[in-house]
């Protein structure tokens, strides 16, 4: 469920005068921190990678980051793609664990290859950096073909500069294009517009 409908959902129900609600599981918002971590706590042990990710994201603010890496190495295991980004994120960073380059690469490549955008622009840049332009372009243009801005950056100077044919150029602008269309609506951008103003009721960490 993207912010859009979770933000639109919160909407209804002020315009509605109903008890908030979960979007997910439809249950009352817990009124108190402790009745939320109480409910997050019961998720994970129900193995919900997105409680997971969820708690980790608090840990690293509190910088607990043994365990965030905890929580998002369990959530990995469950096979989410943000869990495994999370972890080659704090695994560069040297959070909590020495820096491991080579789990660093597995969990950026796993996380790519569930549709990370972040995840393969990443990927991109590692295989540019070392030189493998032609493997580097093509992380790139999935990672446009996701939508993914900066990607799309890398691929027009790419095409400047002769690392992409036209053709390909062509295919990827219609395609990021198409990406981009498909995420906006009404309801995204009031969302978006409720958290530059500090209005948003959706967490942020």
């Amino acid at each position: 469920m993207c912010k859009g409908c979770v933000h639109a959902n919160y909407l209804r129900e002020e315009e509605e005068g109903i008890e908030s609600t979960c979007p997910f599981c439809r249950r009352p918002v817990p009124k108190t921190a402790a009745g939320a971590k109480l409910n997050r706590t019961r998720r994970i042990e129900k193995n919900d990678p997105a409680a997971m990710q969820e708690e980790g994201a608090r840990c690293c603010v509190e910088k607990d980051y043994a365990g965030a890496l905890e929580l998002w190495t369990k959530a990995a295991e469950l096979g989410d793609a943000d869990a495994h980004y999370q972890l080659s994120v704090m695994h560069y960073f040297d959070r909590s664990t020495e820096r491991d380059v080579k789990r660093e690469l597995y969990h950026m490549e796993e996380a790519a290859i569930r549709g990370h955008q972040i995840a393969r622009h990443n990927l991109g840049c590692h295989e540019g950096r070392n030189g493998r332009m032609k493997r580097a372009m093509e992380h790139f243009i999935i990672a446009a073909n996701l939508g993914d801005d900066l990607s799309m950056k890398k691929i027009k100077n790419g095409y400047v500069e002769g690392e992409v044919r036209k053709e390909d150029f062509a295919a990827v602008l219609r395609a990021h294009q198409a990406a981009v269309d498909a995420t906006e609506s009404p309801q995204r951008e009031e969302a978006e517009l409720a958290k530059q103003r500090g209005l948003s009721r959706i967490p942020q960490f």
